[in-house]
């Protein structure tokens, strides 16, 4: 099984530029090639556009280095489609893009887009929602890895044993 594929909200990605926390967390997993990071190029727009926010007191060094990690770690992709799936017009090039890329999760804040919770498959969550359902599916992972180790350690004892004794 590949790399889960991501769309991430605007919202979220200034989020780890700005902050520590779980954006920022979700963010240095992507740069360590755990997540596949799709973008289009409608997002990579806005987000230059929120960067320059006055609020956000960003130096443009913090700017030009958050996008040039973006482009090189993202794929970006030039969406073909035009839907009209959120209440806010702008969250639709979030979903055009899971769909083109065939990502599994759009990765948002953004109360009104999560209310849809799903799209053609594509899970609309947040950055916690995200992080502990991929922990959670680790932890069934390490389970079931520890459970094989325990079957062929015990040498003595036939699978059907080791079954039973767990229950």
């Amino acid at each position: 099984m590949g790399k889960e594929r991501l769309v991430i909200d605007t919202n979220i990605l200034i989020s780890a530029l700005g902050w520590n926390g779980k954006p920022r967390q979700l963010f240095k997993q992507i740069i360590d090639q755990r997540y596949e990071l799709f973008i289009s190029i409608k997002q990579i727009e806005e987000l230059r556009r929120v960067l320059d926010y006055p609020r956000l007191n960003f130096s443009q060094s913090q700017k030009t280095r958050f996008l040039r990690i973006l482009e090189e770690t993202a794929a970006i992709i030039d969406t073909r489609l035009n839907l009209n799936v959120a209440d806010d017009s702008k969250d639709n090039m979030l979903i055009e893009c899971a769909v083109e890329s065939n990502a599994g999760y759009i990765i948002s804040g953004d109360d009104d887009l999560k209310r849809i919770r799903s799209y053609r498959g594509i899970k609309i969550i947040s950055v916690s929602e995200f992080l502990k359902e991929q922990a959670d599916s680790s932890d069934i992972l390490k389970l079931s890895e520890k459970s094989l180790k325990e079957v062929w350690d015990n040498k003595e004892d036939d699978i059907w044993n080791v079954y039973l004794k767990k229950k």
